[in-house]
């Protein structure tokens, strides 16, 4: 890798990366340029703690930050006047009933200081197909029909890569990510990589994670048994009440 930019990727879709740990200092984590966005190419980058993330009209870039944004999925936070407020709820949660409206709606959700979105047509379309595949998982919050909140994400072995998430209506985002965590924490999965740090994941008990602690993490995780195939049958139908109070929520998939 150059000592002045990023490492170029070969063309065919199985070529290696090179180890996160020699991504730029500047841009924080830039690592590699180029590429495809084919499921190998995904999941290779993935299980080495390698994400895309570009905008319309450049090319794919792969990033590994220092230190990393992660969740613990036992330590996600609500807090108690919305716990209060999700009590008389008529929400309801399911997974992987919607993934392709969910990604539809995190590319059109406004974000401050950002001008248009990442999430372009070839990335809509190669994560809906990581998503037939039974590697890319949404959960999505529901009043009565509407969609008004969900998340999305890759999972590989026992680790979960947050990619996005939305609200339409007030907290909704917040309640999709609660019910991720609540269902990975059963599963004891221990965390969610959020990729970079924003004031929200903060609020919501995001952490810091040095690179290297990082990538131990995943590197063993992802080596672990896992759940692939469809979420939809074993996450249910589930009230959005029930995170005001529950101390678990564990999914069934027998």
């Amino acid at each position: 890798m150059s000592q002045h930019g990023p490492y170029l990727l070969g063309e065919a879709s199985d070529s290696p990366f090179p180890p996160a740990e020699l991504a730029l200092h500047e841009p924080d984590g830039l690592l590699a340029v180029g590429g495809d966005l084919s499921p190998v190419r995904l999941l290779n980058a993935y299980a080495g703690g390698i994400f895309p993330w570009f905008s319309e009209g450049q090319p794919l870039l792969w990033w590994s930050p220092d230190p990393r944004m992660v969740f613990r999925s036992d330590r996600v936070h609500l807090s108690s006047r919305f716990r209060r407020s999700l009590r008389a709820s008529p929400w309801r949660i399911r997974a992987d009933t919607a993934f392709a409206e969910v990604m539809q709606a995190c590319a059109q959700a406004p974000r401050p200081g950002q001008d248009g979105t990442w999430i372009t047509a070839d990335m809509h379309r190669a994560y809906v197909e990581l998503h037939q595949l039974g590697y890319a998982h949404s959960v999505e919050v529901f009043d009565d029909e509407e969609l008004v909140g969900g998340i999305y994400g890759v999972a590989i072995g026992r680790m979960f890569f947050g990619e996005s998430m939305f609200s339409a209506r007030s907290g909704g985002s917040k309640v999709a990510l609660a019910a991720l965590a609540r269902l990975l924490a059963g599963w004891g999965w221990p965390l969610i990589d959020a990729q970079v740090e924003n004031p929200h994941l903060l609020r919501m008990g995001a952490e810091h994670l040095p690179r290297t602690a990082f990538l131990q993490q995943v590197r063993r995780l992802t080596h672990e048994p896992g759940q692939p195939g469809s979420w939809t049958r074993g996450f249910g139908d589930v009230a959005a009440a029930e995170l005001a109070s529950s101390p678990s929520f564990n999914a069934n998939f027998a």
